[in-house]
């Protein structure tokens, strides 16, 4: 196990992109991260460039105390488990997992006792001698896994492996890596484009917007207090509301929509009035008003999503949209206006070029 350490690292491609223009952050011994963001953020050049696959431009990488910038992928003591299961058809699951080690003549005993102990963690004991045609998808990934497993890497990388899963087998493969990880405590970076699995996955969770790190944070962290308007539209589902306004005072601080509509900001902390501002609101930041009580704003239902302990309605305000996350009980029928009130000092400010406020 070990630490990895990237320190100002660089890809520019010979025809002059710069994929990654310079990204430095520590993978402590035995943490798992994640990289997550939109398709095209540079997450994967920058695991392939840990792994060895992709040449550094420029800077530094470090694995435990070596620099690694020329070191071969093989001689990086790292394991890699891709998106593709990639196992061999004619292969039983047994013959998967111990190729790699039969490559690097480790003795038969030592094969065998390796390919045991993963099975053992993976939970495959039972499928050994079945070859990937016998195997469920999820099967097929807990192979792959065990395949990296049994080298006893210094470092695992992940690029996006639950993608080919359907939803209730992705749900499960995060619980079983976490517990993989778990009982291992090896260091492992995990990259996904999905926000929901870098929430349950990650320790720490690096957001990466056109190559540049974001934000780099714990998920609670990244949710309730994000660096600017990319990141906290980015982590969160539903997604965050964000309404574009001018802070106003006449008739109590309120924040102006550009059709003229108005949303209350009393209890909440707000920049000073003329200020053009994004009002972001998480879903859950938005209550039903009570009776007797000032609303917010007044908006009406065009539908709503029920998902069992809770509703999701959608609701237009003026030309905008939003959506609230409310209990199900005495949910309004859509068409009907909504008195909707903010949560007290819930509300995050952000400039008109996503920069974070704070008042």
């Amino acid at each position: 196990m070990a630490e990895v350490v990237l320190e100002s690292v660089r890809k520019v491609y010979p025809s002059g992109q710069v994929a990654i223009p310079g990204a430095s952050f520590t993978v402590a011994d035995g943490e798992r991260v994640v990289m997550v963001g939109p398709s095209g953020c540079g997450k994967t050049t920058l695991l392939r460039m840990i792994a060895g696959l992709e040449a550094i431009s420029a800077g530094t990488l470090r694995i435990g105390a070596r620099v690694v910038n020329d070191v071969p992928p093989a001689e990086r003591d790292i394991a890699m488990v891709f998106q593709s299961y990639a196992l061999y058809p004619h292969m039983t699951v047994a013959e998967n997992m111990a190729f790699a080690l039969q490559l690097r003549r480790f003795p038969r005993a030592q094969i065998e006792e390796r390919v045991r102990e993963a099975a053992e963690v993976l939970e495959l004991g039972a499928l050994l001698q079945r070859r990937p045609a016998q195997l469920s998808g999820g099967q097929r990934q807990r192979v792959a896994l065990g395949r990296a497993l049994v080298r006893h890497p210094q470092v695992f990388l992940l690029d996006e492996p639950l993608s080919n899963l359907d939803a209730r087998l992705r749900a499960g493969m995060r619980a079983e890596i976490a517990r993989i990880h778990a009982r291992t405590g090896t260091t492992m970076l995990y990259v996904t484009h999905d926000q929901v699995e870098a929430m349950t996955l990650g320790q720490r969770i690096v957001v990466l917007r056109d190559g540049r790190i974001q934000q780099i944070d714990t998920p609670m962290a990244l949710y309730r207090d994000p660096a600017n308007l990319f990141v906290a539209g980015f982590i969160g589902s539903p997604a965050l509301n964000a309404l574009a306004g001018t802070v106003v005072a006449d008739g109590g601080p309120a924040l102006q929509l550009a059709d003229g509509s108005r949303i209350a900001l009393d209890g909440v902390p707000a920049p000073p009035p003329g200020q053009q501002v994004v009002l972001g609101l998480r879903p859950e930041h938005l209550l039903p008003a009570a009776p007797g009580t000032g609303a917010a704003f007044r908006a009406r239902l065009e539908s709503v999503e029920p998902v069992g302990n809770e509703v999701f309605l959608n609701l237009a305000l003026g030309g905008e949209r939003l959506i609230a996350r409310m209990p199900p009980e005495q949910v309004p029928e859509p068409g009907a206006e909504v008195a909707v009130a903010l949560r007290p000092g819930q509300a995050l400010f952000f400039a008109p070029d996503g920069r974070r406020l704070r008042p």
